[in-house]
């Protein structure tokens, strides 16, 4: 039998029996679309926030909720919107989408999370929106950001993909003054639907605007006309909208998932207290925590080495690889890859924050069900990456 230890993935979801009950009773329940356990997802969403004001609606994804908002606040060809050139092309894409230009934007060294003052230099006469990234479950400055755009006439839609439950100021990312805030229950994420999001907003006109384009622009969805005890079956289309909508099915795995939301992010929160422990004294800049006083999500745990680290990031993560443990990267920046470079004329030189990082960073495991001997096992990869190649 061999000795080999089992390989260590970079994340993996945890699934409770409960999800899985909902689902069979889904399953066996005939209704299987867009029904009343999205619905019943949606307004948990709306009371997990703790604010009666908000309304939640449940999407097919994040990508989706962000297209989805940025539609309904009339985003178009000639706008441009800001954000981050450090993200996945989600956020940026969207704006595309909608035949507007994105400008992208350098990040805090520190925290990684979009620059207000990049963002202050970057608005010109076309500029409409800005969309900041809570980067790995940690808040950006909402605070300056919100001011400043309060001051220039700037929509804001958040990406919080990354941050459920993050808080910002004391109070939770979704519950802030922004247009609307868009998080993501991809598989990796800190709950998840397998794939899905939420969009949040305060505004009632937003959320109709939103609602209406998630299913086709249609003026009444398939449970409203089909599960009507009198006859309802007529329907007008009046936008063309998308297909965006969240199954029951997924919805079944959400409510059980967000129950739990807090516990899973007192769980990350312990892994990361963990990894720091054991990699303080590593070559190695560990990931920042929340400001005093708040919440970081702790999705992902990114470290970067330091300029004396004896290897190169690439060949850390083959080391890692090698004593089976699973890593990853985030991101490649938006201004490295082909699209974005070519349309925009991008050069690394125009970010040297996020450039810098993405040469040294490592997405290192970080899920609930990780145990510490886990966290111990990864640490010690690193060591034997880091020091042993030193002594070599």
């Amino acid at each position: 039998m061999s000795d080999t230890p089992a390989f260590l993935p970079f994340a993996l979801p945890e699934i409770g029996d409960e999800e899985i009950a909902e689902v069979v009773d889904t399953l066996r329940s005939g209704w299987l679309t867009t029904g009343a356990k999205t619905r019943a997802f949606e307004a948990a969403f709306t009371r997990f926030l703790a604010d009666p004001s908000l309304i939640s609606l449940a999407v097919s994804s994040a990508t989706a909720g962000l297209h989805l908002a940025l539609e309904a606040l009339g985003i178009g060809p000639g706008d441009e919107v800001i954000t981050t050139t450090h993200t996945f092309t989600a956020t940026a894409e969207v704006v595309r989408y909608l035949g507007a230009d994105v400008v992208l934007v350098d990040i805090d060294p520190a925290t990684l999370c979009l620059d207000v003052d990049a963002v202050e230099r970057a608005i010109g006469p076309r500029t409409k929106a800005v969309i900041p990234v809570h980067y790995g479950g940690r808040a950006a400055d909402m605070t300056r950001l919100l001011a400043l755009a309060a001051r220039r006439g700037l929509r804001v839609v958040e990406d919080a993909a990354h941050a459920l439950p993050t808080t910002c100021g004391g109070q939770l990312i979704g519950t802030l003054r922004s247009d609307a805030t868009v998080f993501s229950f991809y598989a990796t994420k800190t709950i998840t639907t397998g794939e899905g999001g939420m969009v949040v907003t305060r505004d009632a006109a937003l959320a109709d605007r939103m609602r209406v384009m998630r299913l086709h622009g249609m003026s009444r969805d398939a449970f409203n006309r089909f599960t009507a005890t009198v006859p309802s079956w007529y329907y007008e289309v009046v936008a063309p909208g998308f297909k965006y909508n969240l199954t029951d099915i997924a919805s079944s795995l959400g409510v059980h998932q967000l129950a739990r939301a807090r516990a899973f992010r007192d769980r990350r929160a312990q892994l990361a207290g963990a990894y720091g422990r054991a990699l303080a004294d590593l070559p190695l800049t560990l990931p920042p925590d929340a400001s005093p006083g708040d919440l970081h999500a702790w999705h992902l745990y990114v470290v970067r080495l330091d300029d004396v680290a004896p290897i190169s990031r690439d060949r850390f993560i083959e080391s890692l690889y090698a004593q089976g443990i699973g890593c990853s990267v985030h991101y490649v920046p938006l201004h490295q890859h082909p699209y974005w470079r070519d349309r925009y004329a991008l050069r690394p030189e125009a970010f040297p924050n996020s450039q810098r990082a993405y040469e040294r960073m490592v997405s290192l495991p970080i899920y609930t069900r990780m145990s510490e001997r886990d966290v111990a096992r990864v640490a010690a990869a690193a060591r034997a990456a880091l020091v042993a190649t030193a002594r070599a």
